[in-house]
């Protein structure tokens, strides 16, 4: 693993957890992470479970007991780390957004197509059994032809204009602000749920606050201001209009300004025939309306997604007893190892991760351009 922190506990827990609950095809050796810091890297390793620490990931890369690279650094390095681990012959594993642009993510999607080993990007929460269900449903027609998408992903973390400066606020690093770090949830969550494609948008990006305490070292997520101030140069907030390619209409919203939302993933899906709602704040919930029902009985139906039937349950806990948001990690990384000893391609792929970036480049295009429509780019 490349990188410890923020996301590192996560997928460390992951690996961990996962031969441990679930029947695996393959066992994951938890062999080396790597960062720039040797004591920290060390304390890491220590804490998370990690055999052993490099400090350059090149050297992580390069060696022969390692088969699979997990990337959980800032978007900057994505494209370089991952390309150099797919052109050494290993499966990767890379956080997203895939990569800080579309020209990066198109380079790593041809290094994953020309190499031995698989990749896969983390869009975690399509991993959470609401989410699984809500795709099932739609797949199954249960709310006919989709109509409507909403979309949002409401956080508050830096909604005090004192919160410090962190490299998610830095462009060069990060790629962009909510629009990259959150709304590409929104946006692979409204593809994967639908199965359709968002063709075009229309799009507003605002930075509400524009400079801001520059965070101590080692300050994690969050960050501790320091006296020093520094420039932010990425959106606080996202939010656009988009179609989708079966003819509904989408609205997406991401925006780290929300008070009092720590982590409000919230997508309803209207269609011909129901609805459909979800709210990560409540994970363990999906909301169903059958538009069939006689108008006397009718309403959303709220489905507590713990049975053994639902995604992944059967390997946790009894019905009932509530899945959280280290889980979607865990089901990811049994995902990928059982991709790995099946030798089939992993999703979501390089590629799912390169059209999410095309819908983000097409966002940043039209609120850059103050246009009413941006058509989402194609294959060149």
């Amino acid at each position: 693993m490349v990188g410890y922190a923020f996301m590192g506990v996560a997928h460390s827990q992951a690996w961990r957890n996962a031969p441990r609950f679930f029947d695996l095809p393959l066992r994951p050796d938890m062999a080396a992470v790597a960062g720039r810091d040797a004591a920290a890297v060390q304390a890491a390793a220590e804490k998370l479970g990690w055999s052993s620490t490099e400090t350059d990931w090149k050297a992580l890369v390069s060696r022969d007991d390692i088969d699979l690279v997990d990337i959980c650094t800032p978007g900057d390095t994505h494209a370089e780390i991952a390309i150099a681990a797919l052109e050494a012959g290993k499966h990767v594993l890379c956080e997203k957004p895939l990569a800080n642009s579309v020209e990066e993510a198109e380079a790593m999607v041809r290094a994953a197509e020309r190499a031995p080993g698989l990749a896969m990007v983390g869009f975690t929460y399509r991993r959470v059994p609401a989410i699984q269900l809500a795709r099932t449903l739609v797949a199954d027609g249960r709310i006919g032809t989709v109509r409507h998408v909403r979309a949002q992903y409401l956080q508050d973390w830096i909604a005090d204009p004192q919160a410090p400066l962190s490299w998610r606020l830095d462009k060069q690093k990060a790629g962009s602000g909510a629009l990259g770090d959150i709304g590409a949830h929104i946006v692979d969550l409204a593809q994967f749920v639908t199965g359709e494609s968002v063709t075009g948008v229309s799009a507003v990006l605002e930075t509400f606050v524009k400079e801001r305490p520059i965070a101590s070292a080692h300050s994690g997520l969050h960050g501790t201001a320091g006296t020093e101030t520094g420039p932010v140069t990425v959106d606080d907030a996202a939010i656009f209009l988009g179609r989708m390619s079966g003819g509904g209409l989408a609205t997406f919203e991401a925006t780290r300004f929300a008070w009092g939302r720590k982590n409000a993933i919230r997508l309803e899906i209207n269609g011909s025939a129901g609805s459909l709602a979800f709210d990560f704040e409540d994970m363990n919930v999906l909301h169903f309306f059958d538009a069939s029902q006689p108008a006397a009985e009718a309403g959303f139906r709220r489905i507590v997604v713990t049975e053994p039937e639902h995604a992944y349950v059967a390997a946790w806990w009894p019905a009932g007893h509530g899945l959280g948001y280290e889980h979607a990690f865990t089901h990811q990384a049994v995902d990928l190892i059982t991709a790995i000893a099946s030798r089939r391609q992993p999703e979501p792929s390089f590629a799912d991760g390169l059209a999410v970036q095309r819908v983000l480049d097409a966002v940043e295009r039209s609120a850059a351009d103050n246009s009413t429509w941006t058509p989402v780019a194609k294959e060149s």
